[in-house]
């Protein structure tokens, strides 16, 4: 029964997430081109401001100005620190994220589609 009932938890979260432009916070999300093998995101996120639970493929960060997100991914959670003009490649991901930054957060998101891997 315990078993099951972690179960159940697992699947309402994994089916909570959403599509991070669908999102219903003070995170300003805007499509900039999507089309069979790319969606280009810009992000503008406010100080304490956090997303809902959300998923991207494996994609890359672009961050327009200095940053500091936290992610909380399954349960647990880890600060990453963007740095103006310094791209990052993430793996794909269902989190949330928040910004313990001291300025609004702004970046673009480029999300790679048909990809299992660009390691």
């Amino acid at each position: 029964m315990i078993l099951f009932s972690f179960l159940l938890l697992f699947l309402a979260s994994s089916l909570g997430a959403q599509d991070i432009t669908k999102e219903k916070s003070k995170v300003s999300t805007k499509v900039l081109l999507e089309n069979d093998q790319v969606r280009v995101l810009q992000i503008e996120s406010p100080v304490g401001e956090v997303t809902g639970l959300h998923s991207h493929p494996a994609y890359i960060i672009y961050p327009l100005n200095d940053g500091k997100l936290e992610e909380t991914i399954n349960g647990k959670t880890k600060t990453t620190e963007f740095k103006a003009g310094v791209p990052k490649y993430m793996e794909a991901v269902t989190h949330t994220a928040k910004n313990v930054g001291s300025t609004p957060t702004k970046m673009i998101i480029v999300e790679l589609k048909n990809v299992s891997s660009a390691k």
